[in-house]
């Protein structure tokens, strides 16, 4: 159990210690395999006090810890016997739909942000479950529905504002701190806690959404469709390839998509896809974007995963290409995979995806075609080695046909070479910000990047 240690004074928010009444339900988050007892925790209601709580661990000593929304799978949120910066008490998302942007607290989640702006028929690249934090999704790139009509998450980032490892509370935008924003954009929580963060956003109002879904022994010969199918996709086409279990525990297959565009466009762009043959189930759809938005959260109720406390591990990569060699090494992954909640996704990328934001940014994989993710989840701790073994392997057989890069948000514990990996050519760039930002590694509990 961490120690107990003495208030931060000054603090308007709350703080939370090992023994208070609600202190077992402030140290849980997404991934359940994650289990560390923080010294404190502090629910901070804004900038000052996020600055009082950062001076306050480092003239103890003690570790820091970021938390935003809590679902990223590695954990990051929480530190074993030191401080946590909770932002869960700030949830707030303005829109400004004359200038079509829209300010989100460090703490909202995409369900927050997606009402907000969906008010206005406006939108930006979200999470695809709707539990995601704003602040890590973004700051880690952020791939969703949206990413080839409008770019990452990351890339609609116009303006933040960071507390720095000194207490410095700097605006980070196109015209100020320039360098800053370029890290931000991708860079993960590497650089200071970002206290507001500043959207470009965009008309989107009614979508076509959908999912087809097939009996696992067509997966082969679909996903080579799908593959020629999406060579040619508008960019208004976002599409995601699936292998997991139903409800009923049969082995499927499945094809989910979201079209932003006209719905006669919609129809027409689908039609060869919807002409695979016939599917176990067929549901599509015009609907708003903000109830799309919550589709995957809808179909994890019912394969009975709960919101919160999932015991998760991932491994992930991006794909250059679809061969045929890959496609039978990702059925075969899903065919090893033990029956319940795990899954494996592939994500179909370029479009806007493909283009830097102006001014740049710290995310460096533009030109891959896929990038894939092994969703190891289940809910008895006793299945935690063969789960996670199930990923690690499937990776590993995975990789002749990996770009070698990595995606930061589906990164788990993997290492410093991976982190260099998400990175590339720019890992030496934000290595030297890193310095000009952190020189002392203050923000070191995520997808670090050390001071060069």
């Amino acid at each position: 159990m961490a120690r107990i240690i003495d208030s931060i004074n000054g603090i308007r928010g709350r703080t939370i210690r090992p023994g208070d009444p609600d202190y077992e339900a402030a140290r849980q988050i997404f991934n359940g395999m994650i289990d560390r007892h923080p010294a404190l925790i502090v629910r901070v209601a804004g900038g000052d006090d996020v600055a009082r709580t950062i001076e306050y661990a480092r003239e103890h000593d003690l570790p820091l810890s970021i938390r935003g929304g809590g679902h990223n799978v590695a954990g990051n949120a929480l530190v074993e016997g030191g401080v946590v910066i909770d932002h869960s008490d700030l949830r707030t998302v303005t829109v400004d739909p004359a200038s079509r942007t829209a300010d989100a607290s460090p703490g909202a989640r995409w369900y927050d942000f997606d009402q907000a702006t969906q008010a206005h028929g406006l939108a930006v690249t979200g999470g695809l479950v709707s539990d995601t934090g704003v602040a890590g999704f973004t700051l880690g790139g952020g791939i969703g529905w949206l990413v080839r009509r409008h770019g990452l998450a990351c890339d609609n980032l116009i303006e933040a504002d960071v507390v720095t490892a000194d207490g410095r509370r700097l605006t980070a935008s196109a015209v100020e701190d320039a360098d800053l924003l370029w890290a931000l954009r991708g860079g993960g929580g590497n650089f200071g806690v970002v206290t507001r963060f500043r959207f470009q956003v965009h008309p989107v109002e009614r979508v076509t959404g959908g999912l087809l879904v097939y009996p696992r022994n067509q997966a082969v010969e679909l996903l080579r469709l799908w593959r020629e199918f999406v060579a040619d996709a508008p960019p208004d086409l976002t599409t995601l390839v699936l292998l997991g279990t139903a409800s009923d525990a049969q082995k499927i297959v499945a094809i989910a998509f979201c079209h932003a565009g006209d719905p006669a466009a919609a129809e027409r762009d689908l039609a060869p896809l919807r002409a695979f043959s016939r599917p176990l189930i067929e549901q599509v759809a015009v609907m708003p974007y903000a109830v799309f938005q919550l589709a995957l959260d809808k179909a994890r109720q019912a394969r009975g995963a709960p919101r919160w406390n999932t015991r998760a591990y991932w491994k992930a990569d991006f794909m250059k290409a679809l061969t045929d060699e890959a496609i039978e090494a990702l059925v075969e992954a899903g065919n090893r995979m033990e029956p319940g909640l795990s899954q494996v996704h592939l994500h179909h990328l370029g479009g806007a995806m493909r283009s830097e934001p102006p001014g740049g940014s710290a995310f460096p994989i533009r030109g891959a075609g896929f990038v894939y993710n092994l969703v190891a989840e289940w809910l008895d701790p006793a299945g935690d080695g063969v789960h996670a073994e199930w990923a690690r392997s499937a990776f590993e057989r995975l990789r002749p046909y990996s770009r070698g890069g990595a995606y930061v948000n589906f990164l788990g514990d993997d290492g410093e070479a991976r982190v260099r990996a998400a990175y590339g050519g720019n890992y030496e760039r934000l290595a030297a910000l890193k310095r000009r930002y952190d020189s002392e590694n203050v923000f070191r509990l995520n997808q670090n990047i050390r001071p060069a």
